[in-house]
């Protein structure tokens, strides 16, 4: 009878043991399984698509340096050396607060404009959510504007601000896409030729060529009830050199600020007022 109860009990605190270890497995699994999100890489390679901000970040404590160069009018011919002899320039840094969150500031010799913004990630594209979603802010100063035109001019009337929600989708390893709505408000402006609030909506991608190059295209919308300036158009080619990224661009856009680039566009692809230029980030 004792022997009996000795088996007894060996028998059920195995089959507890057992039990106990196939219960931890299950939960061990599961806790394995709710930590397993795979993040899709980054949309983009470079910080704009073309012109326009893209949803790719800076990483950490990381900086870049911005050249960017636009240069005058291909249409002039020979006259201005197919627009070489013009130019215009925007330098700026970018340095990366968390891998989430950026902050820079730039100043373009067009209209003399310096700009202050911030990017950050909302919501990451993994295997559980189909797109990156990245807010961008700007706030811009026009130096140009002189009391000798506007005599009760005010510092605030010299500011303009862009608010922007980038949404792209990596489809896959060559290409990207990205759908930008954007809000511009200018505290002066010129009602003839355009409003103090514009609405914007912009479509871009990336298609990979090759392991280091890609084309890139981007059109903005501008919903503004203007028939002066243009819908920006803008082509582009990403070339990947080492700590740096350079990018070939073909616009009817001369201007490189955010701002102005959106909402100051006069050249016409139709008539051949295209801008040949380049934007060079360089990564420290």
């Amino acid at each position: 009878m004792i022997m009996k109860k000795k088996y007894f009990y060996t028998i059920l605190f195995f089959s507890s043991w057992s039990f106990g270890q196939e219960d931890l497995l299950k939960e061990i699994d599961t806790v394995q399984s709710k930590k397993s999100v795979e993040i899709s890489p980054p949309a983009f390679k470079a910080l704009q698509i073309v012109t326009g901000q893209s949803t790719k970040l800076v990483s950490k404590n990381e900086w870049y340096i911005v050249i960017a160069h636009r240069f005058g009018d291909v249409s002039t011919g020979f006259k201005d050396f197919f627009g070489l002899d013009a130019a215009s320039t925007k330098l700026g840094a970018i340095y990366g607060v968390t891998d989430g969150i950026s902050v820079s500031l730039s100043r373009e010799t067009n209209m003399k404009t310096f700009e202050l913004g911030a990017k950050y990630r909302l919501l990451q594209q993994s295997d559980h959510f189909p797109v990156d979603v990245v807010g961008y802010n700007v706030i811009a100063a026009n130096t140009q504007f002189s009391k000798d035109t506007y005599p009760n001019l005010r510092f605030s009337d010299r500011l303009s601000y862009l608010s922007q929600v980038l949404i792209s989708r990596r489809v896959s390893d060559q290409f990207s896409v990205q759908l930008t709505p954007s809000y511009v408000h200018k505290n002066l402006y010129e009602p003839t030729i355009e409003g103090k609030n514009q609405f914007l909506t912009g479509l871009g991608g990336r298609y990979k060529i090759s392991k280091r190059v890609s084309v890139n295209a981007e059109y903005f919308v501008n919903y503004d009830n203007h028939s002066f300036y243009k819908n920006p158009l803008s082509l582009g080619m990403d070339v990947e050199t080492g700590g740096h990224i350079f990018q070939l661009v073909f616009s009817n856009s001369r201007l490189n600020s955010d701002i102005g680039y959106l909402t100051n566009v006069v050249g016409n692809w139709g008539k051949g007022n295209i801008y040949f230029g380049f934007n060079l980030y360089r990564v420290f």
